[in-house]
């Protein structure tokens, strides 16, 4: 397979662009709804934290492990489908519920739920408490922090490596894979009511990383090529450099693809979303990296040696 990507590079950046449209009407709508972009979790929002253990020294209390479906059944019959739910401990004994913020009367009936359906619970080891929207601020913070420290490391890495031609693509590149990833959550927030936590602003800087090196991959053969390549044009340089470069990406993507589908179909609500989160990333990585990262270095230094000839042929034979 051979690809002419330079020729067709206005379709792959109106793919891009509709994507993208779409993520951006869809956070307008949700900042309409719920006064941010994507549907905020109770990392942001702040809530109730519950983590009970079984009291083992009861005859016969911990002869099963806890099963997390045993306690999805009881959050719906309460209302709290949307809680987080991960079983803890020691030949899974316990388990660690946060849900939206509960008053008394709530977790009473809640404790006594999961009380009748697990057993009598050790209260010396059971804890319910607070999470307040301050503490889901700071997390927000951080992580707006460190994806913008990220941003500004990469620049500099790839600066230093090749050029700040190549350091600006590949930063429009990771924003692209980003913007995707957040519309794509914000529409699942509007219409099934998807959350994202602390662990999707982790998923977007592992996307961040993802990206970055299979783009870094590609512009280092296209330094070779103009480095040591016979007389080319930038855009027969590139589609060289991405061809050479192509069997690499799918084989990474698909590796990478294949354990994460795994996870998500089979590791359980707590990690279904982040793996989803890292599935829609890679695959915009991928995408950006072939398609959008390349094109554009492609499209900015023919620009560049159009406007140099220009000018060239604009000045006087002495000054030439």
């Amino acid at each position: 397979m051979k690809l002419n990507l330079n020729q067709q590079r206005g379709l792959w950046w109106t793919i891009s662009g509709a994507l993208i449209l779409a993520g951006i009407i869809s956070m307008a709508l949700s900042w309409n709804q719920y006064q941010a972009p994507l549907k905020p979790g109770l990392d942001f929002t702040g809530g109730t934290r519950l983590q009970l253990e079984r009291d083992c020294s009861q005859p016969d209390n911990c002869k099963t492990p806890i099963q997390i479906t045993d306690i999805r059944q009881i959050l719906d019959e309460q209302k709290l489908a949307e809680s987080s739910v991960q079983v803890i401990g020691q030949d899974a004994q316990g388990v660690a519920i946060r849900t939206k913020d509960l008053n008394q009367e709530e977790r009473t009936k809640l404790t006594e739920a999961l009380t009748t359906k697990l057993g009598q619970l050790d209260v010396e080891k059971s804890q319910i408490d607070t999470v307040g929207p301050t503490l889901g601020k700071q997390l927000l913070a951080s992580g707006l922090l460190a994806l913008l420290v990220s941003f500004a490391a990469i620049i500099v890495y790839v600066s230093v490596r090749f050029q700040f031609d190549y350091a600006l693509f590949a930063i429009v590149a990771l924003f692209h894979d980003v913007l995707i990833t957040m519309g794509f959550f914000s529409i699942l927030g509007l219409t099934r009511g998807v959350e994202v936590n602390s662990l999707f602003i982790v998923g977007l800087l592992t996307i961040i990383g993802f990206s970055v090196n299979d783009t870094v991959v590609i512009y280092d053969r296209v330094r070779e090529n103009l480095k040591y390549g016979a007389k080319r044009s930038i855009s027969e340089t590139v589609d060289i450099a991405v061809n050479q470069t192509l069997g690499r990406s799918i084989n990474t993507s698909l590796t990478t693809g294949l354990p994460l589908i795994g996870i998500y179909i089979f590791g359980g609500e707590t990690l279904k979303d982040f793996a989803l989160t890292l599935i829609i990333g890679f695959a915009a990585g991928a995408y950006s990296s072939i398609f959008i990262a390349s094109t554009l270095l492609a499209w900015w230094r023919q620009r560049k040696e159009r406007g140099s000839y220009m000018t060239a042929t604009d000045s006087s034979p002495e000054e030439i």
